[in-house]
């Protein structure tokens, strides 16, 4: 079976992350630069320290529910208010059928990845489509190939 460490495999390894004491607009800003759907909450001074803590996650359906339905300024507000957390995690070993099922079973489109207590990357329902279209893809191939040499 296919795992998480597969995917991860073919990304690039950098997770955004921002602290919580950042505001929501800060956040926001960070997403749209890097063209991300989400972005994990720290709580050290330095976001991109290895002994930093995850706090939480924001996403965009944060933004969506608890700033603008809520008519909150994304500039007065700190993205520690309105983060999800606690934050699920995974494991590099996971298989991708394991993490599909929870991320379709709770809801959500992105998971970090954590190995010993470490960050090593983040993956999205999307990843994981992905992935999986293109194992299917090979496969046919390579049964269309099989069938046809008969």
């Amino acid at each position: 079976m296919s795992t998480i460490v597969e995917i991860l495999a073919e990304k690039s390894g950098d997770v955004i992350r921002i602290d919580g004491g950042a505001t929501v607009f800060e956040a926001v800003k960070a997403m749209v630069e890097a063209n991300v759907g989400a972005l994990l909450i720290t709580d050290g001074d330095d976001a991109h320290d290895d002994g930093e803590k995850i706090i939480g996650i924001f996403t965009e359906r944060d933004y969506l529910r608890r700033i603008a339905v809520e008519g909150r300024r994304s500039r007065d507000t700190s993205v520690s208010e309105v983060m999800s957390s606690p934050v699920l995690v995974v494991r590099p070993e996971t298989t991708v059928e394991e993490a599909m099922a929870l991320m379709t079973d709770r809801r959500i489109r992105h998971v970090p990845v954590v190995e010993e207590g470490a960050l090593v990357g983040m993956i999205s329902i999307g990843d994981l489509v992905k992935f999986t279209s293109q194992k299917q893809s090979y496969q046919i191939q390579y049964l269309t190939e099989y069938i046809s040499a008969r």
